[in-house]
C-alpha cells in the first residue's frame, strides 16, 4: 500500500474518530509493526501509550452517542480531528523520512473524512428513519476497521 494513501487514509479516519488512527498506530508502534525509532513520537509505542490511548478512544466512541455532543463541524471538534489526522500522517511518514508530506495529507484526510462522514451518517440516519446509533456504531467499525487495514497492512 502506498505511503500517501496511507497517510491520507489515517486522516480519513481520524475525521470519522479523532482518537482512533492514533490510538491504532500506538498500537501497531508497541508491536512492532510501525518502527518509529528516536523520533519524536516514539512514545506511542512505550508500554502504557497504547492502553492509555485505548482507554481515551473508548471514551470518545461513548461520548459520540450521547445528544449533547457537538457535531463534529464546530471550530473545536473539527480542529481537533485534523490535528490528529495530521499528527497520525507524520507518524506514517517517520519511518521513510516523509513526516512534512504525511503532516499534509493527514490534515487533508482528516478534513475529508469530517465532511464526509458527517454526511454519510446524517443521510444514512434520515434513511433509517432518523435512528442514528445504528449508524454511529456502524461508522464505529468502518474507522477502526479502516485504520486497523492501514496501519497492519503497511
Amino acid at each position: 500500500m502506498s505511503f500517501a494513501l496511507v497517510a491520507f487514509g489515517v486522516g480519513f479516519v481520524s475525521g470519522l474518530r479523532t482518537l482512533t488512527a492514533f490510538t491504532v498506530a500506538s498500537w501497531a508502534a508497541r508491536l512492532g509493526r510501525l518502527s518509529l525509532g528516536r523520533s519524536w513520537m516514539a512514545f506511542l509505542g512505550y508500554v502504557a501509550t497504547p492502553w492509555i490511548m485505548s482507554v481515551a478512544a473508548v471514551g470518545e466512541l461513548v461520548n459520540d452517542k450521547l445528544p449533547k455532543t457537538p457535531s463534529r463541524k464546530t471550530p473545536l471538534q473539527f480542529a481537533a480531528r485534523i490535528l490528529f489526522g495530521s499528527a497520525t500522517g507524520a507518524v506514517v511518514g517517520i519511518p521513510n523520512g516523509m513526516i512534512a508530506l504525511g503532516l499534509v495529507l493527514g490534515a487533508l484526510g482528516a478534513i475529508a473524512g469530517t465532511l464526509i462522514g458527517a454526511s454519510a451518517r446524517a443521510r444514512l440516519a434520515n434513511a433509517a428513519g432518523g435512528k442514528d446509533l445504528p449508524i454511529a456504531l456502524m461508522e464505529d467499525a468502518t474507522a477502526i476497521g479502516l485504520a486497523l487495514l492501514l496501519l497492519f497492512a503497511l
